[in-house]
């Protein structure tokens, strides 16, 4: 087990020298490429926004740059080499932002949220950007035209922020779509979707921002690199937060996503704590909007539809034939590049947690799902839980059942993946009723799946 500090530096010139514990690895994180250009996709959206008319503020450069630190750390300090347990790993950042009074107020939250988000020991500090980073944000000109967009949504490639999309699209809205891609299946399915939206939407002027921000191997020496990416979505609102702080007033940032998921009660006792996923958790959002108060970034963090099911999502789209037609081309898999062992493309598996999830929705919300699937039949042969194939298969099997027996419980269970304090009595209810209907969708999937282990 090894502790890491994360030194973010600003120029080849920026050499402030920084305490470091005789315990901790310290690795330098380099934000700039040359000259005052950023790095890791932040300069790309420097130079993008203002084209669509939106100057971000400091305080959101800010929040995309601590992104930018929290997503090196996840992704390149390895859960197994780095850690005692082969989970928990020891993480210190220093990140450079342009007020540290302001950040040090929300340090207490910070360091709460990622340990929550991601189930590791977060400690983060802050310091002074270089005196000729103080301001790094390029200035408006002296007329400005509002923008033009009425909120900002975040747009991944999957099934639900295409949804999310098109609802605002067809609700007469100009949603600014952001997207975060660190490999090519999710940003082939992200760039389908959206020509695809822009040739039905061709007269209203919407638009997307796309922020491609990955670290090379071997950023932190001797650690393999880490790819549960557990972290991932707080870049993904950061960059939302960072383009929406140049909307010139309050605005609404939308997080697509069905209540099963953002829920995301763990299955069964393997995946208590952050192995399961909290990207989108009740307390997670909740969090972001404390902290968007802290920092005085005028932003409303909600998802829109926290308490629907996946297939109530896809049956209630404002465009179902639009939606129809583009759902082959998103992407909801957790590894769509695994078919490759089996000489096939990039795919969805058929089999993880997000694709059962799919696949019971899309029956659900049309009946016939175009997707391809790795694992074409659920029910064709009997699935080996001692494999990938049939551990998330078996893992439902288990909650449908105990759910079954004792409908009652979803109202204790819905506290498994989290706390629940800013929710009302009545919000906890239609939690625990989105959970039961989300467990029964999957189960329609599921009534002749047959598992077993084998050797």
């Amino acid at each position: 087990m090894r502790r890491h500090v994360l030194i973010g530096r600003m120029g080849p010139d920026d050499d402030l020298a920084l305490p470091i514990a005789s315990d901790e690895v310290a690795t330098e994180l380099q934000l700039i490429a040359s000259n005052k250009r950023f790095d890791h996709g932040i300069g790309q959206a420097l130079d993008e926004l203002p084209t669509l008319g939106i100057f971000p503020t400091e305080i959101g450069l800010d929040v995309l740059v601590l992104a930018a630190h929290v997503h090196a750390a996840d992704t390149r300090i390895s859960r197994t080499t780095e850690s005692q347990d082969t989970w928990t790993r020891e993480i210190r950042l220093v990140v450079p932002v342009s007020d540290t009074v302001r950040w040090m107020e929300s340090k207490t939250l910070l360091e709460r949220m990622l340990n929550f988000l991601t189930g590791d020991r977060w400690n983060v500090g802050f310091r002074a950007r270089p005196e000729r980073f103080v301001e790094a944000i390029r200035k408006p000109p002296t007329i400005v035209t509002p923008p033009r967009f009425t909120e900002v949504s975040l747009f991944s490639g999957g099934l639900d922020s295409l949804i999310g999309a098109i609802d605002l699209l067809e609700a007469g809205r100009v949603p600014l779509l952001i997207s975060h891609a660190g490999e090519g299946a999710t940003s082939d399915a992200q760039k389908i979707l959206y020509h695809g939206l822009k040739k039905c939407y061709q007269h209203v002027p919407f638009a997307r921002m796309r922020v491609w921000m990955n670290f090379p191997a071997g950023l932190v020496a001797g650690s393999p690199g880490e790819d549960t990416t557990r972290g991932r979505s707080f870049l993904f609102i950061a960059c939302g937060l960072f383009a929406g702080s140049g909307l010139n007033g309050a605005f609404p940032l939308k997080v697509p996503e069905n209540g099963l998921i953002a829920l995301n009660v763990p299955l069964d006792v393997l995946r208590l704590g952050s192995n399961s996923t909290r990207t989108t958790h009740p307390f997670y959002m909740s969090c972001w909007n404390d902290l968007t108060q802290l920092l005085n970034i005028p932003a409303i963090i909600e998802n829109p539809y926290w308490s629907r099911t996946k297939g109530e999502m896809i049956a209630d789209c404002a465009n179902l034939p639009l939606l129809t037609g583009l759902i082959p081309d998103s992407m909801s898999c957790s590894s769509p590049t695994k078919a490759r062992w089996q000489g096939q493309g990039i795919q969805h598996c058929g089999y993880c947690l997000p694709c059962l999830i799919r696949r019971a929705a899309i029956r659900r919300g049309i009946g016939t799902d175009a997707t391809t699937y790795t694992l074409t039949d659920l029910n064709s042969r009997s699935l080996n839980t001692r494999e990938a194939e049939g551990q998330q298969v078996r893992s439902f099997q288990v909650a449908i059942r105990r759910l079954e027996e004792k409908p009652a419980i979803a109202s204790a269970l819905i506290y498994k993946s989290g706390p629940l304090i800013d929710h009302t009595e009545e919000e906890k209810l239609a939690l625990a009723a989105v959970y039961s209907r989300g467990l029964n969708e999957v189960a329609s999937v599921l009534a002749h799946a047959q598992t077993r282990p084998s050797s």
